[in-house]
């Protein structure tokens, strides 16, 4: 059954987005504004050019405390926790067993003894319990539902926010701290990292609920900055090549399958000094040494050769009109002007220039294997 809007719970923005004209949807559980007044294209193109907002206070928020919180943590993602710097935030893959990704999230070492970790709205609930059974007999587990996230992106969010906390400016990407948000009215504390969804420059901000109202208001005062949609947000982060957990990657897609093999450090593979020791290991590493017959397929970027939009689940065939897999996200990119999507398909036709058919309605629509992201990146590495 499909929920209810007295079933969905309410982000702490949920009024201030009513009274700023968004079209709400139901997300992960939750009342979210898929649009503002002015549409997808337009606050895509924002977030591009200027700076957008986005209400993001569904994902699950938890810190890690304890002398063995960080090599608690390695023990269940393929990626380097101990050796990673105060002050420095990592991509992660939460693993099952068989090597599968239960969620991929976001963690940041606040100190020798604590890390703060983001994970999926629709997949918190699950991953924090799996933390916990796993892990909280070696660290503390704390949940952080009283605390609200929002992310400030594109190339003039720094502008806008280095009005408003002085220093951020001086963050790189994946770099953060602890910050007061002076609004004139009130000082805000929030802990923040230079970081995004979008390909864009900017910034994710952990804010206690209380004070996300005010906070998203200076924000939004700021010249720069325009409230940003859902709609966007999945059209932003397409178009930079970014899979979207349920989508293009879920509990039975491995890191190497997905393409993700980049976030597990050479430490925990293959003569590492720490190499294996989280879930699904033997098959993972068997995949990255390119055992034969390890790996069955691969995520790949896909350009369209007319302008059909080709969306998800659309069903993919090779030359021969044989079925060869789905689209997992697609549709037109906004920047580029052109359909683009992302799929998983057979090892052999993975590589750039691979010439393929979406059946869209019937009729096959011309595709290509191309590079990814589909627009550059633009993260502020100094």
């Amino acid at each position: 059954m499909s929920a209810t809007p007295d079933d969905l719970l309410k982000v702490p923005l949920n009024d201030l987005h009513i009274a700023l004209g968004a079209r709400m949807v139901p997300f992960a559980g939750y009342s979210m504004p898929v649009q503002y007044p002015e549409g997808l294209m337009a606050e895509h193109k924002h977030t591009r050019s200027a700076a957008g907002l986005f209400d993001v206070s569904h994902m699950g928020q938890l810190r890690l405390v304890g002398p063995d919180a960080a090599a608690a943590f390695e023990s269940l993602i393929p990626v380097d926790v101990i050796d990673l710097g105060v002050g420095k935030q990592r991509y992660g893959l939460l693993l099952n067993d068989a090597g599968g990704i239960i969620d991929d999230l976001m963690f940041f070492k606040k100190s020798a003894n604590e890390l703060f970790v983001i994970v999926n709205g629709a997949c918190k609930v699950g991953d924090i319990a799996h933390i916990q059974a796993k892990i909280g007999s070696r660290c503390q587990v704390i949940p952080m539902p009283e605390f609200a996230l929002l992310a400030l992106q594109g190339p003039q969010a720094v502008i806008a926010l280095s009005r408003l906390a002085p220093g951020v400016e001086k963050l790189v990407f994946m770099t953060g701290g602890s910050f007061t948000v002076d609004t004139g009215a009130q000082k805000i504390d929030v802990f923040l990292t230079r970081s995004g969804y979008t390909g864009e420059d900017g910034f994710e901000i952990s804010v206690h609920a209380s004070q996300a109202t005010a906070l998203a208001q200076a924000l939004l005062a700021q010249p720069e900055v325009k409230p940003i949609g859902l709609g966007a947000r999945n059209s932003l982060r397409l178009e930079a090549g970014l899979p979207l957990y349920g989508n293009d990657i879920d509990s039975t897609t491995t890191p190497v399958e997905a393409g993700l093999q980049w976030a597990i450090q050479k430490v925990r593979r293959a003569g590492g000094a720490r190499a294996g020791g989280f879930p699904g290991a033997d098959r993972i590493l068997a995949q990255l040494a390119g055992e034969p017959d390890s790996v069955t397929r691969k995520r790949v970027g896909l350009k369209a050769l007319t302008r059909v939009p080709v969306r998800e689940h659309v069903e993919l065939q090779n030359l021969a009109g044989e079925r060869i897999g789905e689209v997992t996200s697609g549709l037109l990119g906004p920047t580029i002007d052109q359909p683009i999507a992302m799929a998983y398909v057979p090892p052999n036709l993975a590589a750039l220039g691979s010439q393929l058919n979406a059946m869209v309605r019937g009729k096959p629509v011309a595709m290509e294997v191309v590079a990814t992201p589909f627009v550059p990146t633009h993260y502020f590495r100094g």
